[in-house]
């Protein structure tokens, strides 16, 4: 087996059992069964095919471009350090993207590709869930944020929901939820985000400013939620507010291409969520 491969094989499958594991805790008290570490799967299984599909797509776009990329690196932390039980997973682009339709590409079809498996996961997840009235929530209780999509989905399944009650979502539901919430990040028109090689193929050196707007909003949110001021500081010293160009970078998009960059704001509005935890 090549060495390389293996690593992938190796992080996913520790991914799996820390998601596992995050998944089982989530359902109750700790009691490391057989059987209670089933209960994991639905939450594991969901939240890694989400993230599974979306960086296999950056790859398969990769090598439809000729651009030499890595498989799928999943990130495992044990669920007492990061409640999820995952950082998520990357692949690493190892050659230069010629232009801006294999940056456009590679960039869209991450983001698409998640959102298109993850919804009907949240459809799915939600029909398995249940109204709950608020009053007997626990003190302290995680609230999830709501996106226009987890709305819209919410309203299709239950129906116009009592102000008195809440929906207590089903681990499925909350895989999708992550995962549409991943897609949202990942749209941010900043530095090398999906969204920051979809903003620079469509608006080449300019997209410098819609960077810059965007960290500023980012900032801003952080009065609502804490963890915005996090993923600032992480857009402006780690994964950087400008865009490397790519080797060819006049090269027009096309029309298709275009109206696809469209798709990629329609979905990041309906994924996005300003205040994603609160108690």
């Amino acid at each position: 087996m090549n060495k390389r491969i293996g690593i992938n094989i190796l992080l996913f499958f520790l991914t799996l059992i820390t998601t596992t594991l995050a998944g089982a805790m989530m359902n109750g008290e700790l009691q490391f069964t057989f059987a209670w570490l089933l209960k994991g799967l639905p939450f594991s299984l969901t939240l890694l095919t989400v993230l599974g599909v979306h960086e296999t797509a950056h790859f398969i776009a990769s090598k439809h471009h000729h651009v030499e990329a890595t498989l799928p690196y999943f990130i495992p932390v044990p669920p007492p350090i990061f409640l999820i039980g995952t950082f998520g997973a990357v692949i690493k682009i190892k050659s230069a993207i010629y232009n801006r339709k294999a940056l456009f590409d590679i960039g869209f079809a991450g983001p698409a590709a998640g959102f298109a498996i993850a919804v009907p996961m949240l459809f799915i997840g939600l029909s398995l869930s249940k109204l709950q009235p608020v009053n007997s929530i626990m003190p302290g209780t995680v609230n999830l944020g709501d996106s226009l999509i987890m709305l819209i989905a919410s309203n299709i399944v239950f129906g116009n929901i009592p102000s008195d009650y809440t929906v207590v979502i089903h681990p499925i539901a909350f895989a999708a939820w992550i995962g549409l919430l991943v897609t949202a990040i990942n749209l941010l028109p900043v530095g090398q985000l999906d969204g920051g090689h979809i903003s620079y193929a469509v608006f080449g050196e300019k997209h410098i400013l819609i960077a810059r707007i965007f960290f500023v909003i980012i900032v801003l949110l952080g009065v609502l939620w804490l963890g915005w001021i996090l993923w600032g500081l992480l857009l402006l010293f780690v994964l950087k507010l400008k865009h490397p160009p790519p080797v060819d970078p006049y090269t027009e998009l096309g029309k298709l291409r275009k109206n696809l960059s469209a798709v990629a704001v329609f979905i990041f509005i309906l994924t996005f969520i300003p205040i994603p935890f609160s108690f």
